[in-house]
């Protein structure tokens, strides 16, 4: 900014203006009082914080060295349904999602109660936990690895139909004018136009999806949807701490197992 009503010799450069400023510091005031309200709030306890560490050291010389024991009897079946779970809960939230997400790209959609009922649809998905859709299934169907992956599948279709609205929205629309101008049917604009264009998206997404369902459901047996989780609880419960270290080693394996193959598949595909 440069200071009217002065000479070229005397005219300085700001970088903001007055009132910009002003909202500036505004923002840092708003900021730091949300910061101590937030500490104010927590109220933490200083014995137990000062003996954090101590009980850290211990908890840890409790858990090493981890029960191997524990993997073949136990964790190895769990970790399986685990993986059964992430991935039926994600083939049935992509099953879900599609029709969903072609609701909520205008551009293919162009009607606007349509629109809006799918954005609340993928809004409900994203705003509940997928703890929370557990809950609700356990105490519908039961517990078990029913519940998870409807869960998982709840959860993951407003991500997934979010993502691929947009990439339908984001379609090249030369190639979709053409197919309308050949007097081609909706079906075949959807099939010959979209859907080639949003393909790599859509493998990129559910293959992301799934590698972030793998970890979802790894907890899900915290509330009786079973998996790993279950393995995990009652290992907590029972306070057998080499194994609760054994289950978070075989999940760490797991989940940087899935990590590797599921980059090696967008390579390979994507």
């Amino acid at each position: 900014m440069i200071i009217p009503g002065s000479s070229l010799e005397e005219r300085q450069w700001t970088r903001f203006t007055p009132l910009e400023r002003i909202f500036r510091y505004a923002f840092y005031v708003v900021i730091c009082s949300a910061i101590v309200v937030s500490l104010r709030t927590i109220e933490v306890i200083p014995e137990f914080l000062f003996d954090a560490p101590a009980q850290m050291v211990d908890m840890l010389d409790r858990m090493w060295p981890p029960d191997a024991s524990y993997y073949p009897e136990t964790i190895h079946d769990a970790l399986v349904e685990t993986i059964h779970i992430a991935t039926v809960g994600t083939i049935l939230a992509v099953v879900l999602a599609i029709p969903i997400g072609v609701m909520v790209a205008e551009n293919v959609t162009p009607y606007k109660p349509l629109n809006w009922l799918a954005r609340f649809l993928l809004v409900s998905s994203r705003s509940i936990n997928s703890l929370v859709w557990a809950l609700l299934f356990v105490a519908v169907f039961g517990p078990g690895p029913l519940a998870g992956s409807l869960a998982i599948a709840f959860r993951s279709i407003g991500f997934v139909g979010k993502l691929f609205g947009e990439a339908l929205e984001e379609a090249n629309h030369s190639t979709i004018e053409a197919l309308q101008a050949t007097g081609a049917s909706k079906f075949s604009i959807m099939y010959m136009g979209y859907w080639p264009q949003v393909l790599p998206t859509f493998w990129s997404i559910l293959l992301f999806r799934w590698d972030i369902n793998i970890r979802e459901s790894a907890v899900l047996g915290l509330v009786g949807a079973g998996g790993i989780g279950v393995a995990l609880s009652t290992a907590l419960e029972l306070f057998y701490w080499d194994r609760v270290c054994m289950v978070l080693i075989s999940m760490l394996v797991v989940v940087a197992a899935v990590e590797l193959v599921v980059t090696q598949i967008r390579k390979r595909i994507i």
